[in-house]
C-alpha cells in the first residue's frame, strides 16, 4: 500500500480519499483515450471522462467540510491544506472546459470547487484570530 506523507491518522485517511478523488478521473481519462482509439470501443464516449471531473469536486468538498479541522490546525493538517487547494484549482481548471464544451452540471462541480478554495482561507483566518 502506497504510504502517504501525513503528520496525524486523520491526515493519512483525508489524503488517502483525496488521492482517489484525484486519480479516478484521470485513469478515466487515459482509459477512454486508448480503448477508443485502440481498442474500437465506441461506448467509450466523453461522458465516461466528464462525469467522474464533475463528481469529484463534490466529493472532495464533502471530504474539506468533514476535514476542516485539519485545515484549522496546521501542525495536524498541512499537507492536506495544501493539497487540498492544489487539486480544487486542478478541478476549477478542468470544470471550466467542461461547462463550455459538455454540460452547464459543471457549473455545480465549479462552485465546489471555489468553495474549497475559500474556505480554506477562511478557516485560517479564523485559526489565527
Amino acid at each position: 500500500m502506497a504510504r502517504v506523507p501525513a503528520k496525524s491518522p486523520e491526515e493519512s485517511r483525508a489524503m488517502k480519499f483525496l488521492a482517489a478523488c484525484t486519480l479516478v478521473p484521470i485513469l478515466c481519462f487515459a482509459f477512454q483515450d486508448l480503448g477508443s482509439k485502440y481498442g474500437d470501443m465506441d461506448w467509450l464516449t466523453y461522458g465516461y471522462v466528464a462525469w467522474p471531473l464533475m463528481i469529484s469536486p463534490v466529493l472532495m468538498l464533502v471530504l474539506f467540510v468533514r476535514n476542516r479541522e485539519l485545515i484549522r490546525n496546521p501542525r495536524m493538517g498541512s499537507n492536506f491544506s495544501q493539497t487540498v487547494k492544489i487539486v480544487a484549482a486542478m478541478y476549477l481548471i478542468w470544470n471550466i472546459i467542461g461547462a463550455l464544451g459538455y454540460s452547464w452540471l459543471a457549473v455545480i462541480s465549479m462552485l465546489c470547487s471555489l468553495a474549497i478554495l475559500v474556505g480554506d482561507r477562511q478557516l485560517k483566518k479564523q485559526a489565527a484570530t
